[in-house]
């Protein structure tokens, strides 16, 4: 089934975003690329260069969401499905070249001390990402306050290796992160049970 031209707008926004960020798109090149009219573009958005990326920052949340899933759901132990997300998004960012990295976070840095539609999209990309980590946590048993902060630890972790990784054109630092990651989870968990162990000998 072919994309109607609203879903072309949006995926097209999405991926000239990544590679070139949200100040560098005109409306002009992301209609031309979308095979759209100018017509088009305002008709389904009519707030403009704002409205497109929005969806568009809605969109590629939802496709980070997804590798997280396959990451976070493909292993049992959470501190190895922190390892395989950084993993993943390493062969992701590898395989296009260094070009695709995270839309969000270019968007958010190139909109930040604005009180912005765009600038709550990506924070509420951000804080899905936790949720889905922080749920992972929890299912193994961590406290709920212990699972949010590692879960946004993780969360800015990634993020931050990932843009090195671009800018370097080497997959290594999210590599590092991930096995750093990796061993805070595995920490925690070891507290958590040490803690546990105490409270059965009292």
């Amino acid at each position: 089934m072919q994309p109607s031209t609203r879903e072309r707008i949006v995926v097209t926004a999405a991926r000239l975003m990544q590679r070139q960020g949200y100040v560098g798109t005109g409306i002009k090149q992301l209609a031309k690329e979308a095979e759209a009219t100018l017509g088009s573009v305002y008709h389904f958005f009519p707030g403009g260069k704002e409205a497109v990326a929005i969806a568009a920052i809605k969109y590629s949340g939802e496709e980070f969401a997804a590798i997280l899933r396959t990451a976070l759901d493909g292993e049992d132990d959470p501190a190895t499905a922190v390892d395989a997300c950084a993993r993943l998004l390493a062969k992701e960012l590898r395989a296009s070249g260094w070009r695709d990295g995270c839309p969000v976070t270019a968007t958010a840095l190139e909109t930040l001390g604005t009180d912005s539609d765009i600038q709550r999209a990506c924070a509420e990309a951000l804080r899905s990402w936790q949720d889905m980590v922080a749920d992972k946590l929890l299912r193994a048993g961590l406290p709920a306050r212990d699972a949010r902060e590692l879960a946004s630890t993780v969360i800015g972790t990634l993020e931050g290796a990932e843009v090195t990784a671009q800018v370097n054109r080497d997959d290594e630092p999210l590599l590092v992160a991930g096995r750093h990651l990796s061993r805070l989870v595995s920490a925690y968990r070891s507290d958590l049970a040490a803690r546990d162990a105490d409270r059965g000998r009292t």
